[in-house]
């Protein structure tokens, strides 16, 4: 990662091998950050509800409610979703070099789509084992 790189991202989080157990796939336990750009990248996509949220990304990376991926991502990509008074959904993917992991979206879930999307197995149900 380039010095101008660094100036541009902000440490969120780091990524939770568990999963990788969860969802079958293989990504490795890299950092995860979030461009300081992206509350105007919200902005411009309309997801005005998941602004309030954007401080939430490392509690969200921590202790997501559900973990999932999206079929129409090439490459290595998950998806967060944690429920507060709105459900919001982060997307996470690898950067082209392989180095680190990002914040490529932030979006707020309709309760219904949750429900599609446990039922057709592109999100399944995480939990922090406490005792672990």
């Amino acid at each position: 990662m380039n010095e101008k790189q660094k100036e541009d991202l902000l440490k969120v989080g780091q990524y939770n091998s568990k999963f990788n157990d969860i969802l079958g796939i293989n990504i490795e336990n890299l950092g995860i950050y979030r461009s300081k750009g992206l509350p105007s990248h919200i902005v411009k996509r309309k997801h005005y509800r998941c602004l309030k949220y954007i401080d939430y990304i490392p509690d969200i990376i921590l202790k997501p409610d559900y973990i999932g991926i999206n079929p129409n991502e090439q490459g290595k990509s998950i998806e967060l979703i944690k429920r507060y008074a709105d459900n919001v959904m982060i997307g996470i993917k690898l950067n082209t070099e392989g180095e680190y992991l990002y914040v490529s979206t932030m979006i707020d879930v309709q309760e219904s789509k949750i429900s599609r999307r446990l039922n057709s197995g592109r999100i399944k149900e995480f939990t922090v084992d406490s005792d672990k």
